[in-house]
C-alpha cells in the first residue's frame, strides 16, 4: 500500500543548493521525491539536479517548458539526461510541441503538462484574452495533452474531480496549491488542503513553503502526515 508520504512531493523553494541539501537532509527517510523550480534552478542550474539525484532522491524539474519544438524537444533531452523522473512542459504550447517533447525524452521520465497556473483566476485569464472559465479551459488543454499521449498534468487541486471524470486513469494527476489547515494561502488563490486533495483523486501533491519556511521543516511535514490521516 501506498504511503502518504510517497504523494508528497516537497518543492525545494530555496535560494541555494546549500539550502536545499540541508532540506533535503532534515526530510531524509520520509520524503524521497523534490520539486526543483524556477528560483533554484536559476540560481544552481543543471547542478542542482545531480546533487539532488545523488541524495538518492527523484527530481520533479518545474520548468513550464514554452518554447518551439525543437528548443523544447532539445531541453528534454537535457533533462532526461540529468535523471530527471518528472518535467514539465505548459500545453500552450501546442501539439507538435508535444509530440517533440515525448520524441525527445529518455528512460523514465514523465511529462507532466502544465494547464492553467493555481495562482490564476478568471480576471487573470481575461487579461490574456482568454474568456472561458478556468475549469473549461483546463479541460481544454488537458484533452489537447491527452490526445498528444501525455503522462498526466499539473494544476489547482480543484480540477481533479473534473480532470478524473473526463479522463480516468489515463493520466497522473499532480497539483500544487496545497496549504494545510495551519498555512497562510499565500499568493495561491485556488488552493486545497492536502488532506482534500488527496480525497478528490490526486496522484502527487506539491507542497512548498509550509515546510521550506517552517522553524522546523520535519515537524511541518509531520503535521501534514498527521493531517491526512
Amino acid at each position: 500500500m501506498t504511503r502518504s508520504a510517497d504523494k508528497i512531493i516537497v518543492a525545494l523553494d530555496v535560494p541555494s543548493k546549500n539550502d536545499a541539501l540541508r532540506l533535503i537532509e532534515q526530510l531524509r527517510g520520509e520524503i524521497s521525491f523534490f520539486k526543483i523550480g524556477l528560483q533554484l534552478y536559476t540560481a544552481e542550474g543543471p547542478e542542482i539536479v545531480r546533487a539532488v539525484v545523488a541524495t538518492g532522491g527523484k527530481v520533479w524539474l518545474d520548468l513550464k517548458l514554452h518554447d518551439i519544438p525543437n528548443t523544447v524537444g532539445r531541453a528534454v533531452e537535457s533533462a532526461s539526461d540529468l535523471g530527471v523522473r518528472m518535467l514539465t512542459i505548459h500545453l500552450l504550447g501546442g501539439g507538435e510541441m508535444i509530440r517533440a517533447a515525448f520524441a525527445a525524452r529518455k528512460g523514465r521520465m514523465s511529462i507532466l503538462r502544465v494547464t492553467v497556473l493555481p495562482s490564476s483566476t478568471e480576471q487573470t485569464l481575461h487579461e490574456i484574452g482568454i474568456s472561458d472559465k478556468s475549469g473549461d479551459q483546463v479541460l481544454r488543454l488537458a484533452r489537447l495533452g491527452v490526445e498528444n499521449g501525455i503522462d498526466g498534468v499539473v494544476g489547482s487541486p480543484h480540477e481533479i474531480k473534473s480532470l478524473r471524470a473526463a479522463f480516468g486513469d489515463k493520466i497522473k494527476i499532480a497539483v500544487q496549491g496545497i496549504r494545510p489547515t495551519w498555512a497562510k494561502p499565500d499568493d495561491q488563490k485556488r488552493f486545497m488542503t492536502p488532506r482534500e486533495a488527496l480525497e478528490a483523486g490526486a496522484d502527487y501533491i506539491g507542497i512548498g513553503r509550509p515546510i521550506t519556511k517552517h522553524p522546523d521543516p520535519r515537524e511541518a511535514l509531520q503535521k501534514i502526515l498527521d493531517e491526512i490521516g
